[in-house]
């Protein structure tokens, strides 16, 4: 078994995956707050660790991994857009949760085991913070419940942090009811306009909504249990959020690790800058899959290793485009030679489970359609055939019928396009060469390529 090793934000370093239970091994990765569509930066943390989630499953077993990926469904930006549209945050949740999903899932991203949401775990978050103000960790002031964050001696280590950066990097809200500037809210009051829960905090019932870093300490603890093997995210959400999971996570634990792994994915750049709602340069994946297979933009997504940063670019899902057309054109090539149930070759298992390579995986897969390019026997066709599939299907990709792929989706001027090819056929059939040969011109002209072989003529659009 090729040993996975991974990379943890917590120890600054590369080494050996070993889950506490390898009959239950446990994932968590922070997902979105929904009050939109997702973009392609919201998409890569889905892409990448749905990777390790297919890893994981080949090297445990489906049914020994727990993968839990929550649904931020309670946030100032959701209760902002339910006011102005004048609907339940409800409404607007349920949307964009479902639109989340058909998006990512147009990416070949699977489903995880767990999909929890936030406002279905209030219990759990006031019977955390409960524990949290028993063991002198928080305190209730004016309606509010605040962390303390100089009560945690190790607060700070996940992103290596002083106090000063640490106070400035999480923005903090200056007001007279905290007792240090860097105390992070666990519990807020709700005026009557606004989404609230009973608790036994302040006035009208203790009536108010939780802080996010809390929920996902309390939806972890929930589904997982008090220490996981691999907690992951976007690294934007090292600091404060992961940095104050961490905090509320072990203080309710008696000092218990939160996770074995940490790990945090690269953000996607345009040019000089983030991409960010902020500066407007946002990329939709809904809009992405307007003009681009959901393939294409899965392996223009996997194209650098999951730790850097990513340029985006039309022309990188372009270019992941004409990868694939690559690696369908060598499946079509291979034709209908049967496979025996196959797995994925040791060089390109070794680079995907040395911290999710998937630029050197990548590599493998296209040196592995290569040489399929290149041999002649049929049981040599066969074995690499297995290979491509089974390495493709590992990372995702190679998922569709190739003739289709290069084909294109339908369009107007298909049917003209078969009957053109069938009047081909035709004329050869008849030694009609000139014929053949003027049908064949008249379509390249169109940008189509016609492939014969010994069961018949496919044809696809030219790059």
């Amino acid at each position: 078994m090729t040993q996975l090793a991974l990379y943890n934000t917590l120890t600054k370093a590369k080494a050996p995956f070993e889950p506490a239970n390898p009959k239950r091994v446990t994932m968590y990765v922070c997902g979105n707050t929904v009050y939109n569509f997702a973009h392609i930066g919201n998409a890569r943390p889905a892409v990448v660790f749905d990777v390790l989630f297919r890893l994981l499953r080949r090297t445990y077993g489906n049914n020994h991994v727990i993968y839990a990926r929550n649904v931020t469904d309670v946030d100032d930006k959701i209760n902002a857009a339910a006011k102005e549209q004048g609907v339940d945050i409800a409404e607007i949740t349920d949307r964009f949760t479902a639109a989340f999903n058909e998006d990512i899932g147009a990416l070949g991203v699977i489903p995880p085991n767990v999909e929890p949401r936030a406002t279905e775990h209030i219990s759990e978050i006031v019977s955390m913070i409960k524990r949290l103000i028993a063991s002198g960790h928080a305190y209730a002031a004016e309606g509010h419940v605040l962390y303390s964050v100089p009560s945690f001696d190790d607060y700070g280590r996940l992103s290596n942090r002083n106090r000063d950066d640490m106070i400035a990097g999480a923005r903090v809200e200056v007001a007279p009811y905290k007792n240090d500037p860097a105390d992070f809210v666990l519990w807020k009051p709700s005026t009557n306009d606004l989404p609230g829960w009973d608790s036994p905090w302040g006035p009208n019932g203790g009536r108010g909504r939780p802080g996010w870093h809390i929920e996902c300490s309390a939806m972890i603890e929930k589904h997982l249990g008090e220490t996981i093997d691999i907690h992951g995210g976007g690294n934007d959400l090292i600091f404060p959020h992961h940095e104050n999971e961490i905090a509320q996570s072990r203080c309710s634990h008696n000092g218990a690790n939160l996770a074995g792994v940490w790990m945090h994915n690269g953000m996607l750049e345009l040019g000089d800058e983030k991409m960010s709602k902020s500066l407007g340069n946002v990329w939709l994946v809904r809009d992405l899959l307007q003009t681009h297979t959901g393939e294409a933009v899965r392996l223009a997504l996997l194209s650098a290793h999951y730790r850097q940063p990513l340029a985006w670019s039309e022309d990188v899902v372009v270019q992941a485009k004409r990868t694939l057309d690559r690696l369908y054109g060598t499946l079509v090539a291979l034709g209908h030679i049967d496979t025996e149930a196959s797995t994925p070759p040791d060089a390109f298992l070794s680079a995907v489970a040395d911290d999710l390579n998937t630029p050197k995986a990548l590599a493998e897969l296209s040196a592995l359609a290569k040489a399929a390019n290149t041999v002649a026997t049929d049981a040599d066709k066969a074995r690499l055939k297995g290979e491509i599939l089974a390495s493709g299907a590992l990372l995702g990709l190679l998922q569709g019928d190739p003739a289709a792929w290069l084909q294109g989706d339908a369009q107007d001027g298909d049917a003209e396009i078969e009957e053109l090819i069938a009047a081909r056929n035709d004329a050869r059939a008849n030694k009609d060469f000139a014929e053949s040969d003027r049908i064949r011109d008249d379509l390249a002209a169109k940008g189509i390529t016609l492939e014969d072989g010994t069961d018949g003529t496919k044809w696809r659009r030219a790059n």
